[in-house]
């Protein structure tokens, strides 16, 4: 099967074969059909397998060669840095339109966007920033056509199920409407059941992690994670690594000691200026920056294909967030690492991770880095506190001086 099989208006084509795209992904060999037929479509599938195409090729084959400037299409997302991606999406695969896409989301002027919104056709927002242009009359969407909530889930996450719903009040009841999701939990299920009419379910790979991906699992002391996050980064092929931290401050505390270390690092988190998270963003994806440091909330969005690996210098707090953190590797196909950092106290993560994996992750330790180096007290010396308290025994050495394998943990 390949993309001509499903006879794209000619324009539409013309941008789906200039993106370079040839064989559709299940989701979208699976979704495309339904959402052409005008069914509503509950759409589970991960980060990854290729939905925003599966959604953005159907409303761009709908919407080609009819009148345009009015809004017909809304596409709700979490984050700035989602509704970048689906926007650039718009503008790759319609690129042979006079299809017009604008972004809506906060923390940028608004002025702008009210100017834009008068000619547009398809609207990616967040829901903050929209719910206030429908407040300032700035937006009409009485001839909304199709509806499409992305990440459903981490809208959920992120408390915006109670804006969704003031902003469907303002919609069109006669409409197409596409939710997406990795996961299903009751909340959203019960959106899903409010808001879908007879809906076809596509579901995809949401279960475990996409098989292109390969993990390990690296154990260590708390206060050597930079230590071994470097000696990781050195020992090893990497072409571009996203790196997740816990918290704002540490990912930005680690970007800089990775530049000081001369990489070519950049850390995005929630304190930075729309400007900045853009510049880091754009940097990342153009090879500017070959190690972009994030939180998990500030990486909604990033969809670089060439990511090779995956770092979690913080282990997730969720198996769902893990699942989202490591798909962003192995995508469209390619294959791609997933490293997690874990200490003594990620035991229980560990065992959830590994039943969502389905099968053990493989741990490492590698033979050139010290795991018994003290940690500085409080006034900067250093202080012996002996090695990790898990379990080294029957560690099995490799002739691979950059790792060795053991079953630590459990």
């Amino acid at each position: 099967m390949n993309f001509k099989t499903f006879n794209f208006h000619p324009s539409v084509a013309a941008g789906v074969a200039a993106a370079g795209y040839e064989t559709p992904t299940p989701i979208q060999a699976r979704a495309i059909p339904q959402v052409f037929n005008g069914r509503d479509v509950m759409g589970l599938a991960q980060t990854g397998t290729g939905k925003t195409a599966a959604f953005v090729l159907p409303i761009l084959n709908r919407l080609v060669g009819s009148k345009y400037g009015c809004v017909r299409a809304l596409i709700l997302a979490p984050t700035r840095e989602l509704a970048e991606q689906i926007h650039q999406a718009i503008e790759t695969l319609g690129r042979k339109t006079r299809i017009r896409s604008v972004t809506v989301y906060g923390g940028v002027g608004i002025n702008p966007q009210i100017q834009k919104l008068k000619h547009a056709d398809i609207v990616v927002a967040c829901p903050g920033r929209l719910l206030d242009h429908i407040g300032r009359h700035s937006i009409d969407l009485s001839k909304l056509e199709v509806l499409v909530i992305d990440e459903a889930d981490e809208m959920f996450d992120m408390g915006f199920l109670p804006d969704i719903r003031r902003i469907l009040k303002h919609l069109p009841i006669k409409r197409q409407t596409l939710l997406f999701s990795a996961t299903m939990p009751p909340e959203i299920r019960r959106l899903a059941g409010d808001i879908l009419r007879d809906p076809a379910t596509v579901q995809v790979g949401i279960t475990a992690p996409a098989d292109t991906v390969s993990h390990a699992l690296y154990p260590v002391a708390q206060h050597l994670k930079t230590a071994l996050l470097l000696k990781l980064l050195g020992n090893t092929n990497t072409k571009s690594v996203l790196v997740f931290t816990r918290t704002k401050h540490r990912a930005k505390s680690l970007g800089k000691k990775l530049v000081a270390a001369g990489y070519r690092s950049a850390s995005l988190q929630g304190n930075l200026s729309q400007a900045r998270r853009q510049a880091a963003m754009d940097g990342f994806r153009d090879g500017t920056f070959q190690i972009l440091v994030a939180t998990d909330i500030a990486a909604r969005g990033i969809d670089v294909t060439r990511i090779s690996h995956v770092i979690n210098f913080d282990i997730p707090s969720t198996p769902k967030a893990y699942l989202h953190r490591i798909g962003r590797t192995g995508r469209a196909t390619r294959s791609g690492e997933a490293f997690t950092l874990v200490t003594g106290e990620d035991r229980d993560m560990v065992r959830a991770i590994n039943r969502i994996n389905g099968s053990e992750i493989e741990q490492r330790t590698l033979s050139t880095f010290d795991y018994g180096s003290p940690a500085p007290n409080r006034e900067g010396r250093s202080q012996w506190i002996g090695k990790p308290q898990w379990k080294l025994s029957g560690v099995k050495k490799s002739r691979n001086k950059t790792k060795s394998r053991s079953k630590i943990f459990i």
